[in-house]
């Protein structure tokens, strides 16, 4: 993508070189037309200039879209290829070895949680598209909040410390009911849960926290990972847009999740706001007015 940018910026270089010269040798030959050159040449300026910012724009946009693409790409086959050769190593496990009953159980629940992985990889990556084609309709229905939220604590909850701790210590508020879109808010939820732990060290908590408070009802969820700078809080809910490039990224992802999230909240009406957690990480709150 340099050499587009080489040629646009030495074009401009040319027109303005070419531009001054012809500039003074009509003021050299015929001085008493002077004003009108520079009049003229003033307005061209002006002209030449925002064609150029907005020619610059679009380069620049045009070299951020072959980045994003290139990253995305990256970011699916990584996404793929780390469940899928978890299955394949645990089931050649099962195949090749003897193992006792309790062995092979134990291998298969970690398959179906690659499973699982997968499943949840390719929803989002479904409505995600759908959103963007403008094709999905957002089916609204009452239904349990709190119970929505349950189970997905419950399917996410990863107990992988000393002494059985566990990652997500969860505080929901029974019986707190909405009208929305079951299973795009599942994802909301999902995508939510997922960026805290995957931006999380092993063994630190991860809060989730479900209330209501006045008319309003609340989802916070709580990391002490990294956290996210002031500048980026706003881009991080745009499509794609994930810090730093897949080569030298550590956490895995597509950029898709918060685009979701936010996309999602919007369609019903409710706010989302990034805040710093202390000392360290995030929190994410979600209010359904």
């Amino acid at each position: 993508m340099k050499r587009p940018f080489i040629i646009f910026y030495a074009t401009i270089v040319y027109a303005l070189a070419q531009l001054f010269w012809w500039g003074y040798r009509l003021v050299e030959l015929q001085p008493q037309r002077t004003s009108m050159v520079l009049s003229e040449g003033s307005m061209f300026l002006i002209v030449f200039a925002l064609g150029a910012w907005s020619l610059h724009k679009s380069v620049n946009k045009e070299r951020r879209l072959h980045e994003q693409k290139k990253n995305f790409l990256l970011s699916v086959t990584h996404e793929l290829k780390s469940p899928l050769a978890s299955i394949k190593l645990y089931l050649q496990t099962i195949a090749k070895r003897d193992l006792d009953r309790a062995q092979v159980k134990n291998f298969i629940e970690k398959c179906l949680l690659d499973v699982e992985r997968l499943d949840d990889f390719v929803e989002n990556m479904l409505l995600a598209s759908k959103i963007e084609n403008s094709s999905y309709t957002f089916p609204k229905e009452s239904f349990s909040l709190s119970g929505l939220v349950d189970n997905v604590v419950n399917r996410l909850q990863i107990n992988k410390c000393d002494m059985n701790q566990q990652l997500i210590n969860a505080e929901i508020e029974p019986k707190l009911e909405i009208t929305g879109d079951k299973f795009a808010l599942t994802s909301v939820v999902t995508n939510l849960i997922e960026n805290a732990i995957k931006y999380s060290k092993p063994c630190d908590e991860v809060g989730v926290k479900l209330f209501r408070k006045d008319d309003t009802i609340y989802l916070q969820v709580a990391d002490k990972g990294i956290g996210i700078a002031d500048h980026e809080k706003q881009r991080i809910f745009d499509r794609f847009y994930r810090v730093g490039s897949e080569e030298t990224r550590n956490t895995k992802g597509t950029g898709l999740g918060l685009y979701i999230v936010k996309t999602v909240l919007d369609k019903h009406q409710a706010d989302i706001v990034v805040k710093d957690n202390k000392p360290a990480g995030s929190v994410f709150e979600v209010a359904f007015n």
